[in-house]
């Protein structure tokens, strides 16, 4: 499976050695692939800057093993989402472009309505939802 990664998974990821960066690796060697754009990859690293700068590195070392690819920009019809704020509609449109499986986003807000709809062949699913789909036997908290 493809996954796409929001920035707030990959801040969250990046500012400790917690859940979601054994998440992450979970997915990882599960065989599926995670993706990220130079759009989430900046997000993430601006948000980490100013308020984790001690976890860069670590933050650079995570984005080794992700497949990785400059700014993916195309437009996205507003009737796609047309609940999703402008700012984040890139996201899922690099999702799209990206041929991506899922949308992997913690931000409640403005995906949460969204959770477990397909959009463009890319189904949005927050962290624990994607747990729940991949990992089913696993230990819930």
């Amino acid at each position: 499976m493809r996954i796409f990664l929001d920035a707030n998974i990959l801040f969250s990821a990046g500012k400790s050695a917690g859940a979601m960066r054994g998440f992450l690796g979970s997915l990882k060697s599960g065989g599926h692939v995670l993706v990220v754009d130079g759009y989430v990859v900046e997000e993430a690293r601006r948000n980490l800057e100013a308020k984790f700068s001690g976890s860069l590195t670590d933050f650079e070392v995570l984005l080794n093993p992700l497949e990785c690819s400059a700014m993916l920009r195309f437009f996205l019809a507003s009737e796609i989402a047309p609940e999703l704020p402008e700012k984040d509609r890139p996201v899922l449109a690099a999702a799209i472009q990206s041929r991506c499986d899922v949308l992997l986003t913690g931000d409640k807000t403005h995906f949460g309505p969204l959770y477990g709809r397909v959009l463009e062949g890319v189904t949005i699913h927050s962290p624990a939802s994607l747990a729940c789909l991949i990992f089913p036997d696993a230990p819930r908290l």
